[in-house]
């Protein structure tokens, strides 16, 4: 990426045009400074990049495959291709940044990980490097989303990870989020907050978005083998803090003949005042540390979010993706809980794939959409759908 970078890299405060920054407490600003200090060193460093691409490859199994979906296709008159990141290991694109993540706390001397989650992915894959790395996980998850994904409850126990509960507020990843902010005031010298999206204090929206890049540096050159140009005419994504999105986007954020549509969680719809649409609803504000689009009253405080995705039901948005909203670049979309649903069961039933709800919302904007024939469309399927199974029996059942 060119140091005239416009949408992809900040500048050296952590600002993507009036969005980003660091807004931290005291107690943590010497953490935040030590990080902001030093991971650009470390990540570049070779001795990082080789351990970083040979876990990428042999433990995570990249590249996904960028698949051609046929009867989608057939069925939106165009060109359809899914970018296969629910074949990740642990089933979603996240592992990709905690493998990123706990290779920098490894050289940062730090032995004890926390981490929040919200549909569990993250919470997974952080639980995931830590026992491959030994070293202690704590992740903080809302009471509702634990309820809600019991089967990565599970997986994050078996792993070894502490799952401890966060009982405040709406109980999810807002509540999570405040809970892992509070232990690492708490426990500022031994330990690393493994931030698992595009949010919080500089570094984190910038780090996370170069671990997940390697989604569109793969997209550009399956594309070039495929269709022999690298450049698709529309990369569609699922938005909540936006990792997936950024990971998808970042290779073609200054091309700007690539379309980029960001889809957002509308909820039981972006009026009804169960919404997760932050950039409809929202305005500009500070959210976990960065300046960015809220849900908040007039009085500044945040407005619960709602989504039947655990990994949308978020009141904020990165500020990588701020800036795309507010500068134009990307096109920022929303489907509701009803057309996340029916997306999952159409590609289940054309292709023999069942998403994930988030990935599901991305899906859910093809019919609403005026492509071409030709054109050439990715959707970056950020995960699979198996955590989100008892969701979908009760719609079966309904």
């Amino acid at each position: 990426m060119s140091s005239q970078a416009k949408y992809s890299q900040p500048d050296e405060n952590g600002y993507y045009g009036r969005f980003g920054g660091a807004y931290v407490p005291e107690m943590l600003y010497s953490n935040v400074e030590n990080l902001k200090e030093n991971y650009l060193k470390i990540i570049n460093d070779e001795s990082f990049q080789k351990e970083f691409n040979t876990l990428l490859k042999d433990y995570a199994g990249r590249p996904t495959p960028l698949y051609y979906a046929g009867r989608l296709s057939e069925k939106y008159g165009t060109e359809i291709f899914l970018k296969r990141e629910d074949l990740c290991h642990t089933g979603a694109h996240k592992v990709n940044n905690t493998i990123g993540q706990i290779l920098l706390a490894e050289r940062l001397g730090k032995k004890r990980i926390i981490a929040e989650t919200g549909a569990g992915q993250h919470g997974v894959a952080t639980a995931t490097v830590c026992a491959l790395k030994n070293l202690e996980c704590i992740v903080y998850m809302g009471e509702k989303d634990i309820a809600r994904q019991a089967p990565n409850v599970a997986r994050m126990k078996m792993l070894g990870a502490k799952v401890v509960p966060a009982v405040s507020g709406s109980k999810t990843l807002k509540d999570a989020t405040n809970e892992a902010i509070r232990d690492w005031i708490n426990n500022p010298n031994d330990t690393y907050y493994l931030i698992g999206s595009v949010v919080g204090p500089h570094p984190y929206p910038d780090m996370v978005a170069r671990f997940q890049s390697v989604i569109s540096d793969e997209i550009r050159k399956q594309l070039k083998e495929k269709k022999g140009t690298e450049l698709p005419g529309y990369v569609i994504a699922c938005v909540g803090g936006g990792s997936n999105a950024a990971g998808a986007f970042y290779h073609f954020m200054e091309d700007e003949s690539v379309q980029l549509i960001a889809v957002e969680a509308a909820g039981l719809g972006v009026e009804s005042g169960m919404s997760a649409a932050t950039t409809q609803l929202g305005t500009v504000g500070v959210l976990h540390g960065s300046k960015s689009y809220v849900m908040q009253t007039e009085d500044g405080q945040v407005v619960e979010p709602h989504s039947i995705s655990a990994g949308l039901d978020y009141p904020g948005i990165g500020p990588m993706h701020a800036n795309l909203f507010a500068t134009k670049r990307a096109k920022f979309m929303n489907a509701t809980d009803d057309e996340a649903v029916a997306a999952a069961f159409e590609l289940t039933k054309l292709e023999g794939i069942i998403p994930a709800l988030e990935s599901a919302h991305a899906l859910a904007v093809l019919g609403k959409i005026k492509f071409k024939k030709d054109d050439i469309v990715v959707v970056n399927l950020s995960g699979r759908g198996d955590k989100d199974m008892d969701t979908y029996i009760k719609k079966l059942q309904s």
